[in-house]
């Protein structure tokens, strides 16, 4: 059978791996001159960071996945953080998080008494929700009314305490307001916002400490040399600079893929594109209305010398959390003091720069908004936090910067993503899980789906895991129309019976 993969995100691509791996025969199409989509790097000279993601979670998950798809996850080298972060209020107070239990119980005893019991029960209670939530809600699609409409999902959600939103959840918890933002913020790795996203998200603070946070020797993006390699060696062919324009169906199927100068005849189709864009490319009428999720200002930094003194990962957190969260999710304004995370790779990987010099990469949390002008606010938030780092120990930052590029929402509006939104469409509780576009989001069977805005959801370890939920999806569709084959085939068999 012959797929075609329509781009070269890690969904798509770990998605027709496991397809050749099946029999397939797969093409991947990307519309840039590389390959990756989000996960890629930025480079300047000797200089590279990550473009996109560079939080390893889920190791377990990730490596799984990885071996599944064919990928010698023996030359892939983790590097285990701990501490896994610092979390910088703005009064001065650093709170840092560990992977150790007990550690990070003298952490919470000592900086916010009388809350080391309830970080206990947020453990306790974050493990047996990751026990129910895991096979129901990350290893399970929700193709037919019947897999989301019954006892078992409906139980489930109220186990997960699906109703309360994060913030709201983490109260039970800690009493500490500091605490709790520190616990919550992880939302806004996928573009959420934690006064509103759903709780069954604070399982993601909590495997930080459960199941690590690693970084990946040489970036993540170098996950893609092992990724090619398999590739090659299982035939999946990857054609980049080939935009698909359009994919043309006929009596329920896709049947072809329209392409610059030609369409191609296909059997079945992958789309990896940010879902609510890529929808016109089946449905031309204007797609279900989705909440996107939040934006990014990214700044990428060449640096004279290193911060070896800085943590990997720090998060730098404004005077008033709730406001900033609200300027960002409900007014859609640029915050005027905006909470802020830094990565700063170098401090274990002296690949990524020049001899005796580093990179810093900064994110800011930004509102999705075509009405702002971004040129403006870049400049503004770039301005601010680079003086906020001067002040918060990053000595002499500004003249020691040799190379500098900055990101907005504005470029990832350009690149296809849905709104600007960084994160596919947001994890609200009425697009997570069951409500979220599933892997066959079509009428179309043999159309499929996978990405950030496609159930399970956002995160590398979370889109693979997709991927094998297409996988999955593929040979239950690849077996119903082997027995529809042979009963077509047993029909015209009689019917020539009969004839005679």
């Amino acid at each position: 059978m012959k797929t075609a993969v329509v781009g070269s995100g890690i969904g798509g691509l770990i998605s027709g791996l496991l397809l050749a791996k099946d029999g397939h025969d797969v093409t991947v199409y990307e519309k840039e001159s590389t390959i990756g989509g989000r996960l890629a790097f930025v480079q300047e000279g000797e200089y590279k960071i990550d473009k996109g993601p560079t939080i390893v979670l889920l190791p377990d998950m990730l490596l799984s996945i990885l071996s599944e798809a064919g990928i010698d996850t023996d030359k892939i080298e983790f590097i285990r953080c701990d501490p896994l972060y610092n979390v910088h209020f703005a009064d001065g107070q650093t709170y840092r998080k560990y992977a150790d239990i007990q550690k990070q119980y003298k952490e919470i005893k000592d900086q916010f008494p009388g809350d080391e019991e309830g970080f206990l029960r947020f453990m306790d209670d974050m493990d047996e929700r990751f026990r129910i939530g895991k096979p129901r809600f990350l290893e399970s699609t929700f193709l037919k009314t019947r897999d989301y409409l019954n006892w078992q999902t409906i139980g489930s959600l109220f186990k997960l305490k699906a109703y309360r939103n994060v913030m709201g959840n983490l109260k039970h918890y800690f009493h500490h307001e500091k605490l709790q933002t520190a616990y919550g913020l992880q939302t806004l790795y996928i573009g959420g916002n934690p006064y509103t996203t759903p709780a069954i998200y604070s399982l993601v603070s909590f495997s930080e400490h459960k199941h690590g946070i690693y970084y990946m020797k040489g970036g993540y993006a170098s996950l893609l040399d092992h990724v090619l390699e398999a590739c090659e060696r299982y035939g999946v062919t990857i054609k980049t600079a080939s935009p698909v324009f359009g994919i043309e169906t006929a009596e329920d199927k896709a049947t072809h893929i329209v392409l610059q100068d030609h369409r191609e005849e296909i059997d079945s189709v992958i789309i990896n594109a940010d879902f609510p864009t890529a929808h016109t490319l089946v449905n031309k009428k204007a797609p279900k209305s989705y909440k996107p999720s939040s934006g990014c200002v990214l700044i990428y930094m060449g640096v004279d010398g290193k911060y070896d003194d800085k943590e990997m990962h720090q998060f730098y957190l404004n005077e008033n959390f709730s406001r900033n969260m609200e300027d960002i999710f409900k007014n859609k304004r640029i915050p005027k003091e905006p909470s802020f995370y830094v990565f700063n790779p170098s401090k274990v990987d002296s690949s990524l720069a020049p001899e005796g010099k580093s990179v810093l990469y900064v994110l800011i949390p930004v509102p999705v908004s075509e009405e702002l002008d971004w040129k403006e606010a870049s400049e503004f938030l770039s301005d601010l936090v680079l003086d906020t780092m001067e002040e918060r120990g990053f000595d002499r930052l500004r003249k020691r910067i040799e190379w500098m590029k900055v990101r907005s929402p504005e470029e990832a509006l350009q690149e296809g993503l849905y709104s600007g939104g960084s994160f596919g469409i947001a994890p609200s509780l009425m697009q997570s899980g069951p409500f979220r576009p599933q892997v066959q989001p079509f009428a179309e069977k043999n159309i499929f789906a996978v990405g950030a805005s496609i159930h399970p959801g956002g995160g590398v370890p979370i889109v693979m895991q997709g991927a094998k939920l297409v996988a999955e999806a593929f040979r239950a569709y690849d077996k119903t129309e082997s027995e529809r084959k042979d009963v077509s085939l047993h029909e015209q068999d009689l019917g020539s019976i009969r004839s005679l």
